[in-house]
Formats: C-alpha cells, structure tokens, sequence
C-alpha cells in the first residue's frame, strides 16, 4: 500500500504561500533583530557553523582545508554558491535566496504529498531556520519531496532526474534512492513495470558513483567521504547502545558548563530519534513501506554514530513526519467536546513550535550550537 499525491486548491496554495512568508519573515526578523542591537553585520549574522564550508568550498574546492574534512560535504550547494560568486553575489545572499526559494518549491512539494497542513507544519518546524540560511536542507528537501510525489504519480523519469539532483546535495540522497526503490516495488503494477521503475533509478545511483569516484581521483582512497566524518565530527561507526549513552552524557545539565547551551540541544537530538522511531511506526502500521524505510534508515544511521548529531535538523527530511503531524491536527472527533479540547492542542502546539522556531533562530545566528 501506497499513499497517494493530493491536488492543492487555490485557497491551500494561498495558504502555502501566507505560512512562507511569515515563517520566513519571522526567521529573518530574529536576524535583524539581532543585527541592530549587537552591531552586527548580516553576513556576521547568516555565516555561522557549515557556512563556512561551504563557502570555502565554493571559492577553493575540496583541498580548501589541509584535513580534509571538506570531503564531507556534497558539491551540490557550493556549485550554486560558486555560481553565485560569479555573477557578483556574496555567499550570503545566494545562499539565502537558494534556501528561500527551495524552502517554498519543497513545501509545495509537501502539500501535494499531505496536504496544505503538512507545509505549513514544515515552514513552521522548530529547526526551518536551516532552510533559510546557506545549508542543504531547502535545497535538498525541494528535490527529494518533488521526486517522491513525482514517483507516487508513476512518473518514474522526473522523479530521477530530481532525484539525481538531491544527490549532489547529501548523503541522504543514497537513502533517497533506497526508498525510492522500495517505492517502486511496492507499487502496483505487473513486475516487468516494476523492473522498469527500477531501471530509472540507475541515474541517480550513477551519481552517488561519480561523486565517490571524483573523491577518489582526488585522494586515492574509496572511503574519502567517511574518513572526512570521521576525523571532522566524529561520525565513527559506533554500537547503537554506546552512541545513545554517549549523547545522554552531554544531554546531561551539567555536561558543559562552559558552553551551558549545548546540553538542551543534545537532548533534543535524543527526542528527535524518538520522533523518528514514532513515524517509522506510524508508516508501518498504515503500510506505507517506502515510507517507513524512508525515516527508518536514516534512524538507523544516526544511532551507529558516535553521538546522536545533527538529528534535529533531519526531521526536516522526513516527510512521513509532516504527513503524521497534517492528519493529527486535521483529524475531526465526533464528541464536540473532545473536538474543542482537540482544537485547543492543535493551537497550542503551534504556537509551541513558533517559539521554538525563533528560540532555534536565535541560537543559529548567536553562534551557538545549534545542531
């Protein structure tokens, strides 16, 4: 079983369109805010953490750094940013107009997966600052959900081809293609039909190919992309059972005292995990397979690291999420009571995870780990 692609009416593209706005003026607002009362430049404010990656990347290619560790990165973002540098725009302002734009074409994407409900949940997630500034979630999340609602609507060539193109961005995308091929047996249709949508998926897998072919030519060595994690983030391959103790260690209040934020940060990353594990379950139990394997790999990944990190920006890849939150906070209870009480929870929730979203603003454009 399947889900299937939704239409959007013209009142929910309007809808889409309103929640952008306002997530991202909201998003931006943070960022001002804080440019005039610390003195800050914007660029000060927008070029934190793996911007700076990228932006070497982007002016000095993969041997930017003598470690290595820019390996760890895709060449998909950095190509746009060096693009953006040719033409005269700084890091920044592309960066930030590649995020915007992403941000809107992948929510829209969402509204055709789950409805008008399920983008506006997205623009409003505690982490979508990640898809405002120059990082790969927008513009990963724009090819990967258009070519999953491309592939539910057996348009096996598109969804290829955007799918090829989310894998220029991120690992993830070898997780995209996974999916995608349980997708595409799972559907229905006779098995030559199958094979076919199978054969489509050898474009995008020729990527990933090239891009650890590339790494190689470059460095002699087949694992250059694992090695870059390794040494960079510590992503060595780690006992399920070890990396989460080792994430309740720093989760612990008292873990850092110098850097008192990072413990709360660490905790939402455990919570995230369990999120992850919560629609895994949800798709499983509705037969979403595709779906399931989707959320479900990408769990797995996180939890053999040495810690659970950068979880919480990953829940923005997890479009099954958003299709669970829309059919939660649309869902109409027979007893009016238990719909006013139903309603009550839907807008508190959403207020809740604004404020988390402007908290999580403030610690990205801080400096603060923000995850």
């Amino acid at each position: 079983m399947t889900a299937t692609a939704t239409t959007v009416s013209d009142t929910g593209c309007r809808t889409i369109l309103q929640a952008w706005i306002a997530s991202r003026g909201l998003i931006a607002l943070v960022a001002l805010l804080l440019a005039v009362t610390q003195g800050w430049g914007i660029a000060d404010v927008v070029d934190q953490w793996d911007v700076e990656h990228f932006t070497n990347l982007a002016t000095n290619g993969y041997f930017g750094r003598a470690d290595g560790t820019l390996m760890a990165f895709f060449p998909g973002l950095p190509a746009l940013l060096r693009l953006g540098l040719m033409l005269g725009l700084p890091i920044w302002v592309s960066g930030v107009v590649i995020s915007a734009v992403c941000s809107y074409l992948a929510a829209s994407a969402l509204a055709r997966l789950g409805g008008p409900v399920a983008a506006v949940a997205w623009l409003f997630a505690p982490t979508a600052v990640f898809t405002v500034v120059p990082y790969t979630e927008a513009l990963f999340c724009a090819a990967a959900f258009w070519a999953w609602e491309r592939a539910r609507a057996d348009k096996w060539a598109a969804s290829a081809l955007l799918a090829s193109a989310a894998c220029t961005v991120r690992v993830s995308g070898l997780f995209l293609v996974g999916a995608l091929a349980v997708l595409a047996i799972t559907m229905a249709g006779r098995w030559p039909r199958r094979w076919r949508r199978l054969l489509w998926l050898l474009i995008p897998t020729a990527v990933l190919v090239a891009f650890v072919l590339y790494l190689y030519s470059l460095t002699g060595s087949w694992t250059a992309w694992y090695t870059a994690q390794s040494t960079g983030w510590e992503r060595g391959i780690t006992p399920p059972w070890d990396s989460f103790w080792h994430t309740v260690a720093v989760a612990r209040p008292d873990a850092t005292p110098e850097h008192p934020l990072w413990p709360p940060v660490f905790a939402a990353e455990i919570l995230a995990m369990g999120i992850g594990v919560l629609v895994v379950g949800w798709c499983l139990a509705r037969r979403l397979w595709a779906e399931a394997s989707w959320v479900g790999i990408q769990v797995v990944a996180f939890s053999i690291s040495y810690w659970f990190m950068s979880v919480n920006r990953a829940v923005l890849l997890w479009f099954p999420l958003w299709l669970m939150i829309a059919q939660w906070a649309t869902w109409r209870p027979e007893r009016s009571a238990v719909r006013t009480a139903h309603r009550i929870v839907v807008a508190v929730a959403f207020v809740v995870s604004i404020a988390a979203m402007l908290a999580w603003s403030w610690l990205y454009f801080t400096g603060n780990w923000a995850s």
